[in-house]
């Protein structure tokens, strides 16, 4: 439980003369299910993109398992199952299809694919809609879709940037369910700027404004000083 899995060392991200987030450092532990809290545009989709690799820091160091993104990035890769916000999916695959074209292009022995598809499928619960045209669901299926894609190989880390961003309550209760099974025995790193997303499936908030970390700690400390989490939300976001 000791281990960090996901690491961000001072990690900074500049565009010009603008930097999307500064000197941002933090890690989390094997087990942990942490939410990734704060506005529109803070930086939390930016930090993201740079844990997983997919962006270069300007400064600072990224680390999955272990692995410095910048430099082992393919092995980090193999340790981490990834969601981006609105995660690109071919809409005239289903999702047997598309699964099948991610774990072969994850080198996944046949009978270890379809061993993987079958669990990934019932954890998703993907079962009613598995041989329809992705472009044909729901934005709450094709949500469960990514998450498919994303847990397919095994990945002992997962980097969710706001998977219930624009569903329905249905939805949204679907896919919390979803992270609830997932988080008990993965570490997950969940972005988010819903308040009940944090309560509802997390244990500890790293809150991020104008690009700088302003809080990381357990939920309890998160509203210890104020129960009402929309008015902590508010302090914060006025506080840097």
């Amino acid at each position: 439980m000791d281990t960090a899995m996901i690491e961000a060392v001072g990690l900074t991200k500049y565009y010009g003369d603008f930097a999307a987030i500064d000197n941002v450092s933090f890690n989390i532990k094997r087990g942990e299910v942490a939410a990734f809290l704060g506005p529109n545009g803070a930086g939390k989709s930016t930090s993201m993109k740079l844990l997983t690799g997919y962006l270069a820091a300007t400064h600072g160091i990224a680390r999955i398992a272990g692995h410095d993104m910048a430099i082992d990035r393919i092995a980090g890769s193999q340790r981490l199952g990834y969601l981006p916000e609105n995660g690109p999916l071919y809409p005239d695959m289903t999702p047997r299809s598309l699964l099948h074209f991610f774990g072969e292009a994850r080198g996944l022995a046949p009978n270890k694919l379809r061993e993987r598809i079958a669990v990934v499928v019932e954890l998703c619960a993907l079962k009613s809609v598995y041989g329809k045209p992705i472009g044909k669901l729901s934005k709450g299926f094709r949500q469960r879709v990514g998450m498919a894609q994303a847990l397919l190989h095994e990945p002992e880390v997962l980097i969710l940037d706001e998977p219930t961003a624009g569903l329905d309550p249905n939805q949204i209760h679907d896919v919390r369910e979803t992270l609830r099974r997932i988080g008990k025995e993965k570490t997950v790193l969940l972005s988010t700027h819903i308040l009940q997303e944090v309560e509802a499936v997390a244990s500890r908030v790293l809150f991020i404004n104008d690009g700088k970390l302003v809080f990381d700690g357990a939920i309890e400390e998160f509203r210890k000083s104020d129960s009402d989490l929309d008015r902590r939300f508010r302090v914060l976001t006025q506080s840097v």
